[in-house]
């Protein structure tokens, strides 16, 4: 059991991303690391590889969005509640290359009761802005850490 009184916004952001990580095998078998995770934000990044390429060459947009989400979970999961999607978006703003190391930086914009808003910038490894991810996120009932009563 965990005494969540005894830690502090990190210590909990930093546990409920560590139970997260250990069941997301999608992240994980893409190659994703989690880079950074604080309460209401996280960073991931995944290198594209040759099997993450579409018909032009460049890497196809559902894995640049498969990255952001993953990013957009890791933050809003942050406070030891489990949160799921509610909506989501994103706007490709330039191509993406085989062998380029994308990074997702999401941060909450809004979080009021159940509901948070989170944008999440991916860019590349020469910190080119490649997509803009919108994710709206609902709290639904059970935590990430066991706690105790």
């Amino acid at each position: 059991m965990t005494d969540l009184a005894q830690m502090t916004p990190q210590q909990i952001a930093e546990a409920s991303a560590a139970a997260m990580w250990n069941g997301d095998s999608t992240s994980q078998r893409l190659g994703m690391t989690l880079d950074h995770v604080a309460p209401g934000a996280a960073t991931l990044s995944m290198t594209v590889t040759e099997a993450m390429s579409n018909g032009h060459g460049n890497c196809h947009g559902g894995y640049i969005f498969t990255l952001a989400d993953s990013a957009f979970a890791f933050a809003c999961n942050s406070r030891n509640q489990v949160v799921v999607g509610q909506h989501c978006s994103i706007t490709y703003l330039n191509p993406v290359r085989i062998g380029d190391r994308l990074t997702a930086a999401a941060t909450e914009i809004s979080l009021r009761g159940r509901s948070g808003i989170y944008d999440i910038r991916i860019t590349n490894q020469d910190g080119v802005h490649v997509a803009e991810f919108r994710g709206h996120s609902r709290s639904v009932n059970g935590t990430h850490l066991p706690v105790t009563a």
